[in-house]
């Protein structure tokens, strides 16, 4: 049995050996070539404030009229709060960098240990399908424009070498301890070319009397599905060995400080039939004996688990897939020594046997570990008839265990499933998010590679990002699924393409712990669903209806069908203002 279990990890470790790290990375090459004449005007190196609503392009001066040498923020104790400066510049810049003091209010100090800085480097990007409806089907990069554009937020790099004609964004996040007292604090962030400083820009942060908790005591159910395999390939490393959680932690601390509650598993070969890079394996260990009788081992998928919980992320526990999107399922056969596949249908006797096994030794194990309650057999865009076919399994196996799904809205699925998340286009009936929600079920939207907007593209507007957050906020949804945190291209640090679906599409954070544009976007719109949830419950007992019916009318801007003609930024903007009045 041992060897068997050393084979498979040793399998795993083969696929894995075709990627290298990467402290200090090259960003690909500008298939855009300057315009020298767009830089005539710039005589010297230009320093200001920008937004973080925009994506700078590299190889034109950044589009601001009037410097901004100030900048004043508002957030609540415990919130994270951004901005981006840019710099441009005619002439090379060797050694540039971000240096940040602390914030001060009167005898009242932020740290500028709770301050980080970071370049924003710039990764290939495509664009929507040619009718702009959306970014699905497979692709040639040929067929597509494909540009450079501002998207990995590079904290690592303390210093970065920028080419004349050039420019060169910055980010600055601001993580405000819960402690604080209310006031105005303010602080310096000098920009230097090695010795020179080329520029001190003004940062002011208006932090407001209220609190947010910790992101792990977030309500927001953020599900943004993990692929430890992606991990393992890019880092070089033997899938869950010491060394791989070592290289995941700062990949999947993003998840932890984006308030992620669920963690996702792969109970079987290819749950999506390899629709990624680096495919999902299976996390438990399928052989049949000799005799005929089944033996499954947990060993992976315990240690992937207790992994994300010592992180925090401790709500939930997605397995998939009971329901593949090849019915095919692979396990060890004993008797002939060899990888086998059965192909069977929901609704066969073959297919009902074969997870029946499984099942009833699943909840045994999980029963064993306290892991029961919160996992869910999970599901991804199946149809109704399989999806009814596989819970009379379910049930048969264990009538306790819980079941998600990410796909279509339909009526018999409602009291079936715990986790129940349909895409953004369709729409749950208000009765029926109420009831679920009295019921104490988790009730979300996704949005996939279908939506041209919003979506977090590596070319998409930065504030569609956040939009997200307000989105479910307006539907009184509990929380928002993405498919892919970390499916990681072949290398995702140059080249965010993908041979399927719009670039950016299957992953949002890069290697190393290196957050992105539209991933701190993401963030602070959940942290706005929190404090619209706070604000809520503090009206609802005081029994101020007229200023929950103000934040309603805030929240009926976040209407999908229209952002063609009002961009999110315009929305997003205006919703912030509205609701850091209270």
């Amino acid at each position: 049995m041992k060897k068997l279990i050393i084979l498979g990890a040793f399998l795993f470790s083969i696929n894995s050996l075709n990627a290298q790290t990467s402290t200090n990375y090259e960003e690909a090459s500008n298939p855009i070539s300057t315009n020298p004449s767009l830089w005539v005007k710039v005589s010297a190196p230009q320093v200001s404030w920008g937004s973080t609503d925009i994506r700078y392009k590299k190889e034109e001066p950044a589009p601001i009229a009037r410097l901004k040498k100030d900048i004043n923020l508002t957030a609540w104790k415990g919130e994270r709060v951004s901005a981006q400066l840019v710099v441009w510049t005619p002439e090379a810049l060797d050694n540039l960098s971000f240096i940040v003091s602390d914030l001060t209010s009167g005898k009242e100090t932020i740290s500028k240990d709770n301050v980080r800085t970071g370049f924003v480097r710039y990764v290939m990007t495509d664009e929507l399908n040619k009718d702009g409806k959306g970014g699905c089907g497979y692709r040639k990069s040929s067929d597509y424009d494909s540009t450079l554009v501002a998207d990995p937020i590079d904290h690592i790099a303390s210093t970065l070498t920028v080419p004349a004609n050039a420019t060169q964004g910055g980010w600055i996040s601001v993580r405000v301890p819960q402690q604080v007292k209310a006031g105005k604090y303010t602080g310096t962030v000098t920009v230097k070319d090695g010795d020179k400083v080329l520029s001190e820009l003004k940062l002011a942060v208006n932090v407001k009397n209220r609190t947010l908790p910790a992101s792990t005591e977030w309500a927001f159910h953020l599900d943004l599905w993990q692929n430890p395999y992606a991990e393992a390939r890019y880092y070089n490393v033997e899938p869950f060995s010491k060394e791989h959680f070592d290289r995941m932690r700062p990949d999947m601390q993003n998840y932890v400080d984006a308030g992620g509650k669920v963690i996702t598993a792969s109970i079987m070969h290819k749950p999506w039939n390899g629709q990624t890079y680096d495919p999902f394996e299976s996390m438990v260990t399928w052989l049949k004996k000799a005799d005929g009788t089944w033996y499954f081992d947990y060993t992976v998928f315990d240690k992937w688990v207790e992994y994300m919980m010592s992180l925090g992320v401790k709500k939930q526990i997605n397995c998939y897939s009971m329901v593949p999107w090849r019915l095919s399922f692979q396990y060890f056969d004993q008797a002939s020594n060899s990888f086998k596949y059965l192909d069977a249908k929901p609704g066969e006797a073959a297919y009902d046997e074969f997870w029946g096994n499984m099942l009833t030794s699943f909840a045994k194990h999980l029963k064993e570990k306290g892991w029961f309650d919160i996992t869910h057999i999970s599901m991804d865009e199946r149809p109704m008839k399989d999806m009814l076919a596989t819970l009379k399994v379910i049930r048969k196996a264990d009538k306790d265990f819980k079941v998600s799904l990410a796909g279509t809205y339909h009526d018999e699925l409602v009291k079936e499933l715990h986790d129940y998340c349909i895409a953004i286009g369709e729409k749950f009936p208000a009765e029926v998010i109420k009831s679920r929600k009295e019921a104490g079920q988790v009730t979300t939207y996704y949005t996939c590679c279908t939506e041209p907007r919003p979506n977090t593209f590596t070319f998409s507007a930065p504030a569609e990002a956040e939009w997200l957050g307000w989105f479910a906020a307006k539907e009184n949804l509990d929380g928002y699924l993405r498919w892919a945190l970390n499916s990681w291209v072949k290398n995702p640090l140059q080249d965010s393409r993908f041979t399927a679906w719009a670039a950016g599409d299957t992953y949002m954070i890069y290697p190393e712990g290196r957050s992105s544009i539209r991933f701190e976007r993401l963030i602070e719109g959940i942290q706005s669903y929190e404090k619209i949830r706070i604000l809520k419950e503090e009206f609802e007992k005081k029994g101020n209806k007229s200023a929950i019916k103000k934040i309603d009318k805030i929240l009926k801007a976040f209407d999908e069908f229209s952002l063609e003609e009002i961009p999110a930024a315009t929305v997003v903007t205006k919703a912030k203002e509205a609701i850091n009045k209270y």
